[in-house]
């Protein structure tokens, strides 16, 4: 009994220790310029995302952010940097829903998707789209589902990759109209839409910023939004759902996360940090502009999130058949 007691009071001393220089630690921070890992290349939607919120934290902060591109291996180079990173808060991760659909696509992972990170926020959820090179002679899915069926294996059409959500949803599409479309996978969103712009591919089914630009001078055309409503950035064009295909609904979710066993108050700084960012009217107004929808949630909620779709993009895999690799 009296060892017992004697242990017990030994941890309440330790954390007693503990705890205000742990404070003091989170107090001083961030004092130096913090790491913000784009795990893409530079010019896809995970990197426009990061660069329209990295300028004004640092405003907030007091130090620099700087964007740390390492893009590779479906974004799990870079992410897995973050997650062997210190638990400091000096370098966090910006990442997509490659971060949610890579457990169920990839064997094996260098870094647990859920317990090696400290959510921060869902930074913005962006709707997809369907969008072909103006020489396909389609303006919506019924056209472009027959085109394909008259052409067999010959449509191409660009992902940034294996098992990505773009990759993901045109097999959707694929197995709810029977078509066979020859994939070829880029290295990043950005090189898989400059070639469908070039007309080395016929499509992409990808997040609005990396081709809104394209579809307003026409050097693209967007046949169909992936979303429940249609976006205020294409009002005219119909959704999935309104072309035939029940419950077709596929978004990137772009959020931050830091290194597991970040301390607490460092979290709730950047949490802060970016939901006033978010709440900045040129902010705002540029993730608008790009079909982006500003979040900025609690770190739980975005835990939630992250959890749910994982399970949501395992169970599409599967119908996808998708063996992991």
């Amino acid at each position: 009994m009296h060892q017992s007691y004697c242990r017990a009071a030994l941890v309440l001393l330790v954390c007693a220790i503990a705890l205000p220089s742990m404070a003091v630690r989170a107090q001083a921070w961030p004092s130096k310029p913090i790491r913000l890992v784009v795990p893409f290349a530079p010019g896809g939607n995970t990197d426009i995302i990061a660069r329209f919120i990295a300028q004004k934290m640092a405003q907030d902060l007091g130090q620099q952010i700087l964007i740390d591109n390492r893009g590779g291996a479906g974004s799990t180079l870079g992410t897995n940097i973050a997650a062997k990173a210190p638990p400091d808060g000096y370098t966090i991760v910006m990442v997509s829903t490659a971060h949610v659909i890579n457990p169920a696509v990839l064997k094996s992972l260098p870094y647990d998707s859920i317990n090696d990170f400290a959510p921060v926020t869902l930074v913005a959820d962006v709707p997809n789209a369907l969008v072909v090179h103006p020489s396909l002679p389609v303006h919506n899915i019924r056209q472009l589902v027959a085109l394909a069926r008259s052409r067999p294996g010959e449509l191409i059409y660009a992902t940034p990759g294996r098992g990505t959500s773009t990759h993901l949803a045109v097999e959707m599409l694929a197995s709810a109209a029977n078509l066979k479309m020859l994939h070829v996978p880029y290295k990043g969103v950005g090189p898989a839409t400059v070639d469908v712009v070039s007309g080395q591919a016929h499509m992409i089914f990808a997040a609005m910023p990396a081709f809104i630009e394209y579809v307003r001078n026409r050097r693209l055309r967007m046949i169909a939004q992936a979303t429940a409503t249609r976006s205020p950035v294409a009002p005219e064009v119909p959704t999935m759902i309104e072309q035939g295909y029940k419950d077709f609904l596929v978004s990137s979710g772009f959020g931050m996360l830091a290194p597991a066993k970040t301390p607490r108050p460092v979290i709730d700084r950047l949490n802060a940090a970016v939901v006033k960012a978010l709440q900045e009217p040129a902010v705002r107004t540029g993730l608008s502009s790009q079909g982006a929808i500003p979040v900025g949630n609690s770190p739980e909620e975005y835990d939630r999130y992250n959890r749910a779709e994982i399970e949501k993009w395992r169970k599409v895999a599967r119908s996808a058949g998708l063996v992991p690799e």
